[in-house]
């Protein structure tokens, strides 16, 4: 189906405002102000780095290892410019990708792309074969399989977020924050979207909306239980100096089959950082939507979201199963900091789609309205690129096959259960009443 926009050019001179400030929003941002357009507002509940975003906090990793090969590729792309115009927040720490069972099909996938990128990986047939190139790793890792992969790594996030928001800036790029850009709902005339309704009362009116709105995205559009917001675990580990020292050189460790990954710590500060990739928790909200129509009533749903009008950070919580879990995985790779108190907690919100692909397009149902959301869990990486990728979409030059994988119809046909096959752990479940209560 054409998109209702498809068939109006767009213009360096109309007003584009990009709702929401990270990896998605910022990489439009500053991409589009470099092709030349001139009147674009990025807003957000908070200045970047949103401090309950997930294009934030002290890592994130950055790999080239997906059994996809478009994302292969360009993570790859991703990994040149980490090595160069942000070499100051990358750390090429390798990377260890472990299974419970053998032959993985995902990690079968990555080795056979990684491959075709040319980059060498080395084969666990026992986990605590990885112990001999990585001794910070003491667990008993036995049952698992694997590989290494020494081009891997990790980055600052959050310090990576300010310098492509500083970029934006120095490009012309306004922002708004706090209750002047907090979006309440879409405004909607007919067929096309024309601003949005802010928390202060006021409004803003654009020729294009662009929606990087992540986990908040089924608070203004419905989503169709295709793509849900899940909350991920997250802890965080004071160390001391020489516990630091001597993990220095780990690795970043991914269990894929429990979903547990573990960051080296931290250069500075010393902080040890473990989370799962899994299924995650949903976090039930009811929703009202804009009626297409005058004479018809609001759409009202149920959907999955964080919350909206304080910040999600601001407490530390995961749920009792969650750090039972994130403590198992400790003790599986590095036991002498399982029983260590927490630092802090937090749930991380990823935005799933059924196969983990992204959502870049114009909204194939209303004018107006561009999407660029549905980071699934790994979108950050591809921070030095994604800008470039969005931005072909928007103006109509992308190739048919990125099109195809990041369409609208793509994204809103099947369950996001599965995603793209890098997941672990238990069933995605619905936070309970009191978990909910310490959010």
């Amino acid at each position: 189906m054409a998109s209702p926009t498809s068939a109006r050019p767009r213009n360096k001179s109309d007003s584009i405002l990009i709702v929401g400030a990270g990896v998605f929003g910022l990489g439009a941002a500053s991409e589009l102000a470099a092709r030349g357009y001139r009147n674009i507002t990025v807003i957000d509940r908070f200045p970047p780095p949103v401090p309950d975003g997930s294009s934030v906090d002290i890592s994130r990793v950055i790999r080239a290892d997906y059994a996809d090969p478009i994302y292969a590729r360009m993570a790859s792309e991703a990994q040149d410019l980490w090595h160069t115009e942000y070499k100051e927040h990358y750390h090429q720490s390798g990377l260890v990708i472990l299974s419970e069972t053998p032959k993985h099909p995902y990690i079968e996938g990555c080795i056979k792309a990684l491959k075709d990128l040319k980059q060498e990986t080395n084969h666990i047939a026992n986990g605590n074969d990885a112990k001999k190139k990585y001794p910070a790793l003491t667990g008993d890792m036995s049952g698992t399989y694997g590989y290494t992969n020494a081009a891997g790594g990790w980055a600052d996030a959050a310090a990576a977020i300010k310098q492509l928001a500083f970029k934006c800036a120095q490009r012309g790029v306004s922002f708004i924050t706090g209750p002047r850009g907090t979006v309440t709902q879409l405004q909607r005339r007919g067929n096309k979207i024309t601003g949005v309704e802010l928390l202060s009362g006021l409004a803003i009116t654009a020729d294009y909306i662009i929606l990087a709105t992540g986990a908040w995205t089924s608070r203004l559009i419905p989503t169709y239980e295709s793509v849900i917001s899940t909350g991920q675990p997250v802890g965080f580990l004071q160390l001391t100096q020489n516990e630091a020292d001597r993990l220095r050189k780990m690795p970043v460790c991914i269990n894929l089959s429990s979903g547990f990954f573990v960051f080296p710590p931290t250069p500075d500060t010393n902080i040890l950082k473990v989370a799962r990739h899994g299924f995650g928790y949903e976090n039930p909200i009811d929703v009202q939507y804009p009626p297409a129509k005058k004479d018809m009533p609001a759409l009202r749903q149920t959907v999955s979201a964080p919350r909206r009008d304080t910040n999600g950070a601001r407490t530390s919580f995961i749920p009792a199963d969650a750090d039972t879990a994130l403590r198992r995985g400790i003790r599986q790779l590095i036991p002498e900091f399982a029983d260590r108190p927490w630092e802090m907690t937090r749930l991380c919100w990823y935005t799933d789609t059924p196969k983990g692909d992204f959502i870049i397009t114009d909204h194939p149902q209303v004018e107006g309205l561009f999407l660029a959301t549905g980071g699934s869990g790994h979108a950050f990486k591809f921070l030095p690129v994604l800008g470039r990728y969005v931005a072909d979409v928007f103006e109509g030059v992308a190739s048919q096959e990125m099109k195809n994988k990041w369409s609208y119809a793509n994204a809103m046909n099947g369950s996001p259960s599965k995603g793209d096959g890098s997941r672990g752990g238990p069933k995605r479940r619905n936070l309970n009443v009191t978990e909910r209560a310490n959010l």
